[in-house]
């Protein structure tokens, strides 16, 4: 199937909710507060696109490619980025809520999540090697069998590491949030002393 190319185009305040987004290839376009939400944008490419204040919530992300894509103050609920394209995924998010996401198994390497919300993401087996969280909310997020090493959680707090069943080599942590590392062990930390 061939796919439409679009280019440097901006898209504002569009609703893809019912009528969805032409199957395409876009290329350095911005979509600004658009709906995609429960919208199906299967086989659709992205690349070096940016999202500002775009609600994706439950839309269906089977073979999407996200080549460079930037979110910003997006509602992202429940995606399923497992589905996406594997090959070249790249994509950051800052100031996004992204509760009840899916990573799962998927490559993303560098990836940057700034003032961003995670409840309940799944990142099992998930390669997030040298990606940063900055100031996000990890609050009952999965790690499990995941590769965070040289991973930057120096400001992000809520999370649930376990070190013996994930790679976290060179891993950044701040002192705030080594509860995070040991609650497994049921100890009681104390900084007063």
């Amino acid at each position: 199937m061939d796919l439409k190319y679009i280019e440097g185009q901006r898209f504002e305040k569009n609703n893809y909710k019912n009528n969805p987004l032409p199957k395409g290839e876009y290329e350095c376009c911005q979509f600004l507060s658009c709906d995609f939400s429960n919208g199906d944008l299967s086989s659709c490419k992205f690349t070096d696109c940016e999202f500002t204040e775009c609600n994706f919530s439950l839309a269906k992300l089977s073979n999407v490619v996200f080549r460079d894509a930037i979110f910003k103050d997006c509602k992202m609920l429940g995606l399923q980025f497992k589905s996406c394209n594997q090959f070249g995924l790249s994509f950051s998010f800052e100031n996004c809520i992204l509760n009840h996401c899916t990573f799962h198994k998927t490559k993303i390497i560098k990836t940057h999540f700034k003032n961003s919300q995670l409840h309940e993401v799944d990142f099992t087996e998930c390669d997030l090697t040298n990606s940063s969280f900055d100031n996000c909310d990890l609050l009952r997020a999965t790690f499990y069998n995941t590769i965070i090493e040289k991973v930057d959680f120096r400001t992000s707090y809520n999370y649930a590491i376990d070190p013996e069943i994930n790679r976290v080599k060179k891993a950044k942590f701040s002192i705030d949030g080594i509860c995070g590392l040991l609650g497994k062990y049921d100890i009681i930390i104390d900084r007063t002393v």
